[in-house]
């Protein structure tokens, strides 16, 4: 039986993927720079996972006691020492693309993949929690945790694999949708896409590899949910549902309509405060919107956005695209870029220079994850104020989680 060994395995593109192996009966272990949120989850399931800058040696011992097939993540580099054990040793190494089109096959899977530069989780969640709610069987991963289903699931019962198709990497590409459900396309990962126009025609191309697509939907009006990127999520997932099952419009509104959220996708983790993932100019913007509407509804005094942003390269291409984005916000702290796959030639971007790009920027400020803005943040929420931390990484997420721990 082939025993796989994930590198990255606390990442949400491939833990699910672990998991689904291990369901499948196969022999699963890895490892990862840190342990995360996700760690508890796999080790809840037996999955023995080295934690820590790796050498190599971890791997040898796994080899040596029968891993055969090394799946590793996209951020990892050519020189990664595992990387450079597992090649060297001659098992089969691949990225996650290659093990997802071999449980395809295995199981003779149609794909739906959602795909789009904003709300690719958010679209991927509902899709699930309508098959959920429907009683339909569905084998799916997706980069979150829900609280209702989990990240991940097999069931040879169904016909249909749904995944959260991610662009970066040209990942997407590998695969030949049943049905592609493109949310959005907006600029991004210039590190993988020199130019606008490369970008865009790798979703044009995996358009052509698609039997069904799914893209430009108006949105549905008899949709609730609050935030207009929501709703046209939702309306994206009720044109998708039309080619999978008989269920009317009304049926499928209605458990949209209820749909409860996923992890840090304006996901309230204590009263009156949220955390969203939010690391491109459109999708900040998507969340400001949203954040409006509650504050509407709900009658906030105010709204306080506490703004992590994601990778330093990033900030270089975007850094003039935040002009308005922020405009509907009260207070915002801008604490420092959470950095991923850096270039080492660039100067890091501190909050003071990124926030002058704001045509609002009277409401800004450079802060620190720190207790004084922990005793700022505990009292504007005690004033009636809604708290949003809106952190393109995992330490903004896990330290306004901490903050506000009941």
């Amino acid at each position: 039986m082939t025993k796989l060994y994930f590198s990255g395995i606390n990442g949400v593109g491939i833990s699910p993927l672990a998991e689904i192996a291990q369901d499948m009966g196969l022999e699963v272990c890895g490892s990862d720079m840190r342990r995360g949120e996700i760690a508890p989850e796999l080790e809840a399931r037996g999955i023995e996972v080295k934690y820590g800058p790796q050498d190599g040696s971890f791997l040898r011992e796994k080899i040596a006691e029968g891993v055969d097939w090394y799946v590793y993540t996209s951020a990892l580099r050519a020189d990664n020492p595992e990387l450079v054990a597992a090649k060297e040793a001659g098992i089969r190494v691949s990225k996650r693309d290659e093990f997802i089109a071999e449980f395809l096959e295995k199981y003779n899977l149609k794909m739906l993949a959602v795909a789009g530069t904003h709300g690719k989780t958010t679209t991927t969640s509902m899709l699930i929690w309508v098959f959920h709610e429907l009683g339909l069987p569905l084998n799916y991963a997706v980069g979150t945790s829900l609280p209702w289903a989990g990240r991940s699931q097999f069931n040879p019962d169904s016909q249909y694999f749904a995944y959260e198709a991610d662009e970066f990497d040209r990942n997407f590409l590998a695969f030949h949708p049943y049905v592609a459900a493109i949310v959005s396309v907006d600029y991004d990962h210039a590190d993988i896409y020199p130019t606008r126009e490369d970008y865009e025609a790798a979703f044009q191309q995996f358009e052509s590899q698609s039997e069904i697509v799914v893209k430009n939907t108006t949105i549905d009006e008899r949709i609730t949910l609050p935030g207009e990127l929501r709703r046209k999520d939702a309306s994206v997932v009720l044109a998708t549902m039309r080619h999978l099952c008989d269920a009317s419009d009304e049926e499928i509104i209605e458990i949209l309509n209820r749909f409860p959220g996923a992890e840090r996708r304006f996901e309230e983790v204590s009263p009156n405060v949220f955390t969203d993932y939010g690391h491109h100019p459109e999708e900040i913007r998507a969340t400001v919107q949203m954040a409006r509407e509650l504050k509407e509804r709900k009658d906030y005094r105010g709204v306080a956005m506490v703004y992590e942003p994601l990778q330093n390269r990033r900030q270089y291409e975007c850094r003039k695209d935040y002009g308005d984005v922020f405009i509907g916000i009260d207070k915002l702290f801008w604490v420092p870029t959470f950095q991923l796959r850096e270039d080492p030639n660039q100067a890091v971007l501190k909050p003071e220079d990124l926030i002058p790009y704001m045509h609002n920027s009277e409401i800004a400020e450079a802060a620190e994850l720190n207790d004084k803005l922990s005793e700022t943040l505990h009292q504007l929420r005690n004033d009636g104020w809604m708290i949003l931390m809106e952190a393109g990484g995992a330490t903004g997420d896990e330290w306004i989680r901490e903050v506000f721990k009941d």
